[in-house]
This record gives C-alpha cells, structure tokens and sequence, in this order.
C-alpha cells in the first residue's frame, strides 16, 4: 500500500516564532517505488524525511497525516512511534558515517539495538552476516570499531543496519554527499538491490542532487521553501521538466565531457526566501525568469499532464514550454 503523506505541515519552534519547514505537503509512493526527493539546501526536505520518523523538541506538527500501508503514524507522539521505528519505518540518517557509536563494536551495537527493540541477536546474528557479505563486506566487520572502517563501509554498514528487520518505508537522506563517484555509484546500486530482494518495500531517497536520482529512482518529488514544486517519473522529471525551478536545477547540473576552464557552471540567481515569514504567491516568483502579476497568488499542486504534477500558474495556463530555460 505505501506511504501516504496528507496536507502534512511541520514547523521548527524558535523565539521568534514558528519557521514553517514543511507547508501543506501531499503526496504518495507505493510498494517497490523509490522515490527520489531533490532541492536545494534548506528547501525542507530532510525536515520532511526527519518528521516521519522522529520529530525532534524543535519541531511540531501543525496540520496533516501521514499512513503507512493503511495504519497512521502518530508522527507527532515520539513514544507511540517506537513500534514503528526500525521494524516499519527506518531511516538512514544525513551524516550516517558519524551514526556509528565510537565506542563500540560494530556487532555490539546491532545487538543492543536489537534488544531494545524485542529481537534476539543470536538469531538474528546468520540473516546479518549474510547482508553484510551481500554488500561486498567481509562478516568479520562486526567485531571491528567504527574508526577501523572507511567512509564507504561505515555507510554500507548503517545501510545493512537499518534495513535488517525489513522496514516498509527506507528514508535515506544525503547517503551519498560525503562519498567518492565509485561508492556513490556502489550504494546507489544497493539501494536498487535492497528494494529487488525486497528488504524494503518503499524508498524515498533525499538529495540535493539530480544525477543521483536519475540513477536509482522510479518518481522524483521536487520542494522548494517547504512547499511542493513538481513530481513525475524520474526520466521525465530530468528530461522534461515543466517547473522553471526544476529545469534551472536541472540546467545548472554539469554537462558530461565539458572542461571547467570552458564553460563556467550557472546556479540560480538569488536565494530561496526565510520560512519565518514566507512570500504569500508562489515562493519561487522573485527568482523565476518567467513570472508575471498572477505569481502573487499561490499556484495549487495539480496534475497537469498523467502523472505529472506542478505548482506553476504559467504552466497551469498552457504558457510555459516544457524543456530548458
């Protein structure tokens, strides 16, 4: 059944007040998708994948629910939502490599982990050794300290972790921002493995960055300032883009082959506006080369084409070629 997120709104608290990460968010992945979940830096996707999990003292549901196939998760209620971590939902957090604890033996940690919640580690001990020799590592990595690995191993490992007791939904956030091209390429490849050997059944894999995802994911759901710009299947997201925000992320990704000494890379001008205090209208529209008068109403997230969704008045109104900017 999947993952089913509605009207989900979720703020950070701060003295001068609520900072609104995630506003009115809709939207669905189904069993064996994976869903690829891309903007810039502070655009709320983490804040999105976090919440799903766990949300931390700073942050607070305002609106919305979410249902994993077909039971709510009390998102908002951190203890009720310990029968769900791990065994249901599970994530592999940004900055996994530092997930791991120093101070203990990698086997150690799987075992405590276990036992909190309800697993035997003996018994679960031959289905681990087996995964972790499915992702290239030797199963003698259990007995070694976190120190004693590399950036690749540490998160191939939180990836066997976290996926151990086969979770319905797997968010990964940034698995690959601190890796080299060959692990990147090594752990999108486990991500698609994990899904066909049905350790998980849906993925929402988080990044900044649009190769990645062009590589491992079926959908691609793209945010901007918390709000939802465009989804569509992943090749036609990268190669048809109808949201100006979506073709200049995508015109900004450099071209194979092209010498930095001869073209210089374009980002997009400006920067995404402060969530204490959104923009009423579109939150794209002081840095969008297409906007006009009617941007200062907020465009509805609305399928345009089948199974191609946009928030763009331009684009509701048929007056926006598909394609590059």
């Amino acid at each position: 059944m999947g993952l089913t997120v509605d009207h989900l709104q979720v703020c950070y608290r701060t003295l001068r007040g609520d900072v609104k990460a995630v506003d009115d968010v809709t939207f669905s992945i189904e069993d064996r998708e994976i869903m690829g979940l891309a903007g810039e830096s502070g655009c709320g996707k983490s804040t999105l994948g976090n919440s799903l999990v766990r949300m931390d003292v700073r942050m607070r549901q305002l609106g919305g629910h979410v249902e994993l196939d077909g039971k709510e998760l009390p998102i908002s209620d951190s203890r009720a939502m310990r029968d769900f971590r791990f065994k249901e939902i599970s994530i592999v957090p940004q900055y996994a490599m530092s997930a791991l604890n120093p101070t203990r033996r990698v086997g150690r940690m799987v075992a405590e982990l276990l036992k909190a919640r309800g697993f035997d580690y003996k018994s679960a001990l031959p289905e681990l050794e087996r995964r972790v020799k499915l992702v290239g590592l030797d199963a003698d990595i259990l007995k070694r300290y976190p120190i004693e690995l590399s950036g690749g191993m540490k998160q191939r490992v939180v990836m066997v972790i976290s996926t151990l007791l086969n979770p319905s939904l797997l968010i990964a956030d940034e698995i690959t921002s601190a890796l080299d091209v060959s692990t990147q390429r090594a752990v999108g490849e486990m991500l698609l493995e994990f899904r066909d050997r049905n350790f998980v059944k849906t993925t929402m894999v988080i990044t900044h960055d649009l190769s990645i995802l062009a590589q491992v994911a079926d959908t691609i759901l793209v945010m901007y300032a918390g709000k939802l710009a465009e989804k569509a299947k992943a090749d036609v997201v990268i190669n048809n883009p109808l949201h100006p925000y979506t073709q200049l992320l995508i015109s900004s990704l450099p071209d194979v082959g092209i010498r930095h000494d001869e073209h210089t890379l374009v980002g997009i001008p400006g920067r995404p506006p402060p969530l204490l205090n959104p923009p009423v209208g579109c939150r794209f529209r002081d840095r969008c080369p297409f906007a006009f008068d009617r941007c200062t109403d907020e465009p509805p997230f609305v399928e345009v084409k089948p199974g191609h969704s946009v928030a763009c008045w331009l684009h509701a109104d048929g007056a926006l070629p598909s394609g590059g900017v």
